[in-house]
């Protein structure tokens, strides 16, 4: 039995790492693509914010699906468009067919990510549930990581094209790994007491607010660090792809902050978690400003921290509010999340185009405004509570 539940905490890490090690695969290389295709930044930053879009636009529907159809044919499916649009990437020489492809990859990435953690929270006896879950956090941020070294580091950045293709044979790698030791069915079925819908959950602003809070995070986050190659291609640093790709492992931050934000938060609550975090991530942003690689480098670890601290807090609090509908609400959570990062990238592109590497910057931290209002709002709360 503890073998079986092993090879399934095995199955889900390399599922979900293997997912979003395809969403960054472009981030380190942008300015290699905008020589190659004679694009500017904008559009070429498009071969990562369409993938979030992507992913926005397809997590509730998928949401719904694997409550409905078995989670077999839909990893299988998901796997298969996955992979197949990481080998039209690689072949491709037209960058629309790039930017098509990789809305491609994000409408299909919750097949692998989404439904999967839908099928275990229904399939899984409670106290093995966190464990699996825990495994998926984690793998969430290596697959990021991964994913950024892949395209950066690990092949030459004039290379990328390779890339894909290794991406491509390790999510059908990962597929099959899953397709083979999850569940045939359910374990254990919990049945929630009444029925949720998307609508009431909308209706509830404290919850919003949660969601906006997810988004303001993942805008600010997301928008850094897809125009830090840039950032730092230019001058006084003139830093390498390679060299660019490396301080992406200031991602690593990310898979401890989690438990430490959660035990922050259950000590002293969601609200000052939330305020502690916010702070941290302007700060951080302050000091990236500076010509000074290592003000960069600790404001970068700041960032990791920050959004991670805000991420952590905003996912217990809003859980914290419900007593039913946990599926429902937290799709929407995912989907205000990456529509925050779309957003993000995007407004952000023309702000670097037009304004600079401050202009982004400044725009970043009025955005931030939304995550420490919520923190305020649920610190007062919590002390009339008290």
């Amino acid at each position: 039995m503890h073998s079986s539940f092993s090879r399934l905490q095995l199955a889900v890490f390399a599922l979900v790492s293997a997912s979003f090690a395809n969403i960054y695969i472009t981030q380190p290389v942008l300015p290699v693509l905008q020589d190659e295709f004679s694009v500017d930044l904008v559009i070429v930053s498009l071969t990562v914010s369409v993938v979030i879009l992507g992913i926005a636009l397809s997590t509730l529907p998928f949401g719904v699906l694997v409550d409905r159809v078995s989670i077999r044919p839909i990893i299988f499916v998901g796997g298969i468009v996955v992979a197949l649009g990481g080998i039209i990437c690689a072949m491709t020489g037209n960058i629309w067919l790039l930017i098509g492809a990789r809305f491609l990859q994000g409408l299909f990435l919750p097949a692998l990510t989404t439904c999967i953690a839908a099928f275990l929270a229904k399939s899984l006896p409670v106290d093995r549930l966190k464990v699996v879950m825990g495994s998926y956090v984690s793998a969430q941020v290596f697959g990021g990581l991964s994913g950024r070294l892949l395209g950066g580091w690990i092949h030459p950045p004039l290379h990328w094209r390779y890339a894909f293709v290794s991406a491509a044979v390790i999510v059908l790698v990962a597929m099959f790994i899953a397709l083979k030791n999850l569940p045939a069915s359910p374990v254990s079925v919990r049945k929630e007491a009444g029925t949720v819908s998307f609508v009431s959950l909308m209706r509830r602003w404290e919850l919003v607010r949660i969601y906006l809070c997810a988004a303001g995070g993942f805008f600010v986050f997301s928008s850094v660090f897809n125009y830090l190659p840039f950032r730092l291609a230019s001058a006084p640093f003139l830093f390498s792809t390679e060299v660019v790709t490396l301080l992406y492992l200031v991602f690593i931050l990310g898979v401890i902050m989690g438990p430490i934000a959660g035990r922050i938060s259950n000590r002293f609550g969601s609200g000052f978690t939330l305020i502690g975090g916010g702070i941290v991530l302007v700060f951080s942003m302050v000091l990236i400003l500076m010509p000074s690689i290592s003000a960069v480098v600790v404001g970068l670890l700041g960032m990791c921290a920050g959004f991670f601290t805000i991420h952590t807090s905003a996912v217990g609090l809003l859980n914290s509010r419900l007593v039913s509908g946990q599926g429902c609400a937290n799709a929407l959570y995912v989907l205000f999340y990456y529509a925050g990062g779309w957003v993000g990238i995007t407004c952000c592109g023309f702000a670097y185009k037009y304004g600079g590497w401050n202009t982004v910057v400044y725009l970043c931290c009025c955005v931030l405004l939304i995550p420490l209002s919520v923190g305020f709002g649920e610190f007062k709360r919590e002390r009339r509570d008290n």
